[in-house]
C-alpha cells in the first residue's frame, strides 16, 4: 500500500477541470490542514526545539540532511541563520543528495546512495555534542537514513522529520516529528503539503532553538549584524525601545557597543563601559534578558 502523501486526493481528482480560483482554493484548503496536522507534533518540536539549543550552548553544532524539496527546504532554513541571526558559522549546515548541482536539477538516483550520505557525513564529521536532522516527505530515502543511522555511531543525537507514520528513518530517530498531512493535491508531488509542514517545522526548530540560546529579547531580533543603513535603523530602533531613549541617544549608544544592539542595551541599563557589558553577557551566554532581569 502506498504511503498516505503517495495516494489519491479524492478532493482534487477533477482539479484539471476547475477554473484558476477553484485550483487557488482547492490548493488552500489543504494547505489549511497542513498547520493542523504539525499542531499534533508540537512536543516532539519541543524536544527538538530543547536538544538543539542545549547542542548550540555546548559548541556543538546542526547538520541537515534531505534529498530533492527536503533538502532544498533543509539548505534554505540553514542559510538564514546567519544574516538572521548572526549565528557563527560554525554552528551548523545542511547537505542535499547530489550536493550543490541538486539545489537547481534532479540528481539522479542521488537520494537513493548511500556513498553520497556517508561522504557528506564524513565532511560534517559529526560528534556526541552534535545534532543531525534528516527530512523526507516519506521517510525512507538511503540517503537521509544512511546519514541519521551513521551519524548515531558517531555519538551524535538524531531527529527525523517525515509525513510516513511507518517512515523507515523512525528506527534512527531519537525524536520523530511526523505531521501526517494527508494525500498531497497533485499525487506524486510531495513539494506542496509535506514541503510546507517541513518548512514550518525547521521555522520553530531552529528559530525555537536560537531564542533559548539568547539570539532575541522578548520578541526583537537583537542579534543582528549591522551590515546596512536598514539595519542600522533598525538596531537603532530597538535600543531606543529597549532602553526608553530617544534615537540620538540610540545612535550614540550603538556606535560606542561597536555596533552590539545588546551590549548598548546592557551598557545603557547598567551603566557601564562596553567592556563591561561584554563581559556580562559572556557570563551567561549571550543572554541580554538575564543580565538586565
Amino acid at each position: 500500500m502506498a504511503i498516505i502523501t503517495e495516494q489519491r486526493n479524492l478532493d482534487t481528482k477533477d482539479i484539471d477541470l476547475m477554473s484558476s480560483l477553484e485550483i487557488a482554493r482547492a490548493i488552500n484548503r489543504e494547505d489549511q490542514k497542513v498547520a493542523l496536522a504539525v499542531q499534533k507534533e508540537l512536543t516532539e518540536i519541543a524536544q527538538g526545539i530543547d536538544l538543539i539549543a542545549n547542542a548550540f550552548l555546548q559548541n556543538g553544532r546542526v547538520a541537515y540532511f534531505g534529498a530533492g524539496t527536503s533538502g532544498r527546504i533543509g539548505v534554505l532554513d540553514a542559510s538564514e541563520w546567519f544574516p538572521t541571526f548572526s549565528a557563527d558559522k560554525h554552528m551548523g549546515t545542511a547537505y542535499i543528495a547530489g550536493g550543490d548541482e541538486a539545489l537547481r536539477h534532479s540528481v539522479e538516483k542521488a537520494e537513493d546512495s548511500e556513498t553520497l550520505a556517508l561522504k557528506d557525513l564524513e565532511d560534517f564529521k559529526p560528534t556526541s555534542k552534535d545534532v543531525v536532522v534528516g527530512i523526507s516527505a516519506s521517510g525512507n530515502p538511503l540517503y537521509v537514513i544512511a546519514a541519521l543511522q551513521e551519524a548515531r555511531k558517531n555519538g551524535a543525537k538524531t531527529i527525523g522529520i517525515t509525513s510516513n507514520p511507518e517512515a523507515k528513518l523512525k528506527d534512527f530517530s531519537d525524536i520523530f516529528i511526523c505531521p501526517v498531512v494527508g494525500q498531497e493535491v497533485i499525487t506524486g508531488s510531495s513539494r506542496m503539503k509535506s514541503g510546507t509542514a517541513q518548512k514550518m517545522i525547521l521555522n520553530m526548530l531552529s528559530t525555537g532553538a536560537m531564542i533559548k540560546i539568547g539570539k532575541t529579547y522578548q520578541n526583537y531580533m537583537i542579534d543582528l549584524k549591522v551590515s546596512s543603513k536598514k539595519l542600522y535603523q533598525r538596531a537603532c530602533r530597538f535600543i531606543s525601545e529597549i532602553c526608553n531613549v530617544n534615537d540620538k541617544e540610540a545612535s550614540k549608544l550603538l556606535e560606542e557597543s561597536g555596533l552590539s544592539v545588546k551590549t548598548a542595551c546592557v551598557m545603557k541599563l547598567k551603566n557601564c563601559t562596553r567592556q563591561e557589558a561584554e563581559e556580562m553577557l559572556s557570563n551567561v551566554h549571550g543572554i541580554l534578558r538575564k543580565v538586565i532581569k
